[in-house]
């Protein structure tokens, strides 16, 4: 696995060896031992959650405070999304900064989210499907939301019109008054 460090600490995109021949292609897409050894990161993942998207669906910017606070291992399965990541951690020396990445069913290549940043996506193809891992549970009380159009953040997401949002999502807080982390 080839790991590739970003311009936000912790945040790591993970390129697995894909085998390839004329009948398709094999990867893990998960090892404990190997994303251990790459990555420096030891995590047990708790649960996987996947999603199906539309173009222009637009998910996030969501994390979890403790004590249910999440860490994400995030791949396309189908399709093409913008991903991105915020660093909500008001210690860190990037707080506030955003990193955008595209990921691609085809592609394989994958992205560590670490505890303490905010989450989300834009589908960029007809569909997509998203799976992560994550280190721990769903827990509505402790999940946070900021506004995916925040101008603190500024976040240049590549939209084709108006989004597709969700309530929930219509609702996000604005970064200066969100709740973060330490």
């Amino acid at each position: 696995m080839k790991v590739v460090e970003t311009g936000l600490p912790g945040v790591l995109l993970l390129e697995p060896r894909v085998h390839q021949d004329a009948r398709g292609f094999f990867f893990e897409s998960y090892n404990r031992r190997a994303f251990r050894e790459a990555t420096g990161v030891a995590t047990d993942f708790v649960q996987d959650n996947q999603s199906f998207s539309v173009r222009n669906v637009l998910r996030g910017l969501h994390y979890q405070l403790p004590p249910a606070a999440q860490g994400k291992l995030v791949h396309v399965v189908a399709g093409e999304i913008f991903d991105v990541v915020v660093d909500v951690r008001r210690s860190s020396p990037s707080f506030g900064k955003w990193l955008g990445t595209t990921l691609t069913g085809g592609g394989h290549r994958m992205i560590w989210v670490p505890v303490g940043f905010a989450h989300g996506y834009l589908a960029l193809s007809e569909h997509a499907i998203v799976m992560y891992k994550t280190t721990d549970f769903y827990a509505p009380a402790e999940e946070r939301t900021i506004a995916w159009n925040d101008p603190a953040l500024a976040v240049r997401w590549p939209l084709e019109g108006a989004p597709i949002v969700s309530e929930k999502d219509q609702r996000g807080s604005a970064f200066r008054s969100a709740d973060c982390f330490d």
